[in-house]
């Protein structure tokens, strides 16, 4: 889900450096007033790789087109576009991925 907004000119350059964080993985939280929280965000390689190679499982591609039409109860795909059943990520069984967490 996404949102376009109106910058004024004025403001423009702020909102350059917050996207520059966002482009290096830091967000922000302003849910306070008179606070700004800024947290990194970090990524494993191994879930990168994961979720790369989710569309190359045959029966991942079949559960996430079932998950597109509304036939699976506990698997979603995120915002991030990863497959999780029940919070955890499906895993494909690809070139000994699964063997990796073993």
């Amino acid at each position: 889900m996404g949102s376009l907004a109106y910058i004024p000119v004025g403001e423009r350059p702020f909102a350059l450096v917050v996207q520059a964080l966002a482009n290096q993985f830091v967000r922000l939280d302003v849910s306070e007033p008179s606070r700004v929280l800024a947290c990194t965000v970090i990524w494993s390689s191994l879930f990168k790789h994961f979720r790369d190679r989710q569309d190359d499982d045959p029966h991942l591609l079949v559960l996430r087109d079932t998950v597109r039409h509304g036939g699976a109860n506990h698997v979603t795909i995120g915002d991030d576009g990863v497959l999780r059943m029940q919070g955890r990520i499906c895993v494909p069984n690809v070139d000994g991925l699964r063997e990796l967490i073993l």
